[in-house]
């Protein structure tokens, strides 16, 4: 890679996932990033790697496009460009809505409105899925519509089944007692008891509901892709999760992925991809279901994951594909990266203790790869970042870190434990 001209990332977020953005950028280039927030969260809080701005209501307009304008209008004498980084469905979802205004200012490497809409919505991709020969989950919408008919609702599918919203964005602002980020449920009484409480308590888009794939969390893959600005894809790589987050909040956020390679798989992804002239990082959750031997899509993220600075630990470092696509110009000629081939260089991401990992990780193959991978200190975390800690940022994220024991003490039984059905 050649020189790195003059840039400013601007990250959009401060959460974990900006976080291991800004730690990408700073191990790339050295330098501190400026993140842009609604609240501080603890992920980056006492850190020297960034400054954090926070402004009031920055999820939503008109505070998003009035906060970026003063963005734009603060750095209007800066001598390089300005690159975006939206961390979080929200935030990439107002850069993709305000792509056009932004452009005159910033970098936005995202995809236009129209399609973001399409993919970030599950019902709209299960339709595109459909339309490019994708596996899913079999699944049948229930609209508000038909639960305030009082029609009876129930799947065609054998309990348990698989409950999520349509609408992530949305979600974000629900809530009741019992609310999950996903639901397992078992009997047609708790089906009509969630629906019930889902849109009593305000929330307007569909429901799906999808039979259940069998298998524990080490039955998940996680993929990673940038696609440069002419749409083509310039770097993959595959996660294998070995252990989930229980806490109901917080259901299907990784905190163990062990690296893989799966060349059958990359090529589908970039195939589809490339055809539907995607741009920017893409991040697909998926399951593998031994029933007929496919991995089955459960969703795209318009951004990359929370769990995602997996790929920058494995040597595949976030930052560079977007600087090197706008801002150095050596990545259209560039061959595409695909992740992981060597397992020799493979590092196990955490994001809990070891011992959690230890205690509650399935027993399998998997798990013993990774705990060979611990015995050789080749493992890693988002949070913990040697050039970036201090006392209170060390005490804080212990804290937090820490805090998983109790939640799986909490939770796991009643949330993990019924995935071998």
């Amino acid at each position: 890679m050649t020189a790195i001209p003059d840039f400013k990332p601007i990250v959009l977020g401060s959460d974990i996932n900006a976080y291991g953005m800004a730690r990408s950028f700073h191990e790339l280039t050295g330098g501190v990033v400026d993140l842009y927030a609604r609240a501080p969260l603890a992920p980056t809080r006492f850190s020297k790697i960034v400054n954090v701005h926070l402004i009031p209501d920055f999820d939503s307009d008109p505070a998003f496009i009035n906060g970026m304008k003063q963005v734009a209008e603060a750095n209007r004498d800066y001598p390089g460009k300005l690159l975006i980084i939206a961390c979080g469905d929200t935030y990439a979802e107002l850069v993709s809505k305000h792509k056009p205004e932004l452009s005159a200012h910033f970098i936005c490497p995202y995809v236009d409105y129209d399609l973001l809409r399409r993919l970030n919505n599950k019902e709209s991709f299960y339709q595109v899925c459909d339309e490019y020969d994708l596996p899913y989950p079999a699944t049948k919408i229930v609209t508000k519509a038909m639960y305030e008919s009082g029609v009876a609702i129930s799947a065609p599918f054998e309990f348990p089944i698989a409950l999520k919203p349509t609408n992530s964005v949305e979600w974000l602002n629900i809530h009741f007692e019992g609310r999950k980020k996903a639901f397992t449920i078992h009997s047609q009484v708790e089906l009509n008891d969630v629906i019930g409480k889902i849109y009593d308590n305000g929330y307007t888009s569909d429901i799906i509901l999808q039979d259940f794939i069998p298998g524990d969390d080490s039955n998940m893959r996680v993929l990673n892709a940038y696609v440069d600005q002419h749409h083509h894809v310039k770097m993959m790589c595959l996660g294998h999760p070995l252990l989930e987050d229980p806490t109901p909040a917080a259901i299907g956020n990784y905190v163990a992925i062990l690296p893989e390679y799966n060349a059958g798989l990359y090529q589908r992804m970039q195939k589809f991809l490339e055809d539907i002239k995607f741009t920017g990082f893409a991040n697909f959750d998926m399951k593998y279901d031994r029933r007929d031997d496919t991995f089955k899509l459960f969703e795209i993220n318009i951004r990359q994951g929370r769990s995602s600075f997996f790929v920058t630990l494995n040597g595949y470092n976030l930052a560079q594909w977007p600087m090197r696509d706008y801002i150095v110009g050596d990545l259209a000629d560039a061959e595409p990266v695909y992740g992981n081939k060597d397992d020799s260089q493979h590092k196990l991401w955490l994001g809990v203790p070891k011992r959690v990992f230890k205690q509650y990780a399935r027993e399998n193959a998997e798990k013993q790869t990774a705990l060979e991978l611990i015995r050789q200190h080749r493992t890693g975390t988002t949070v913990f970042y040697d050039k970036d800690m201090n006392l209170k940022r060390w005490a804080l994220m212990q804290y937090a870190f820490f805090g998983y024991i109790g939640r799986y003490k909490q939770y796991f039984a009643e949330n993990k434990g019924d995935t071998e059905n």
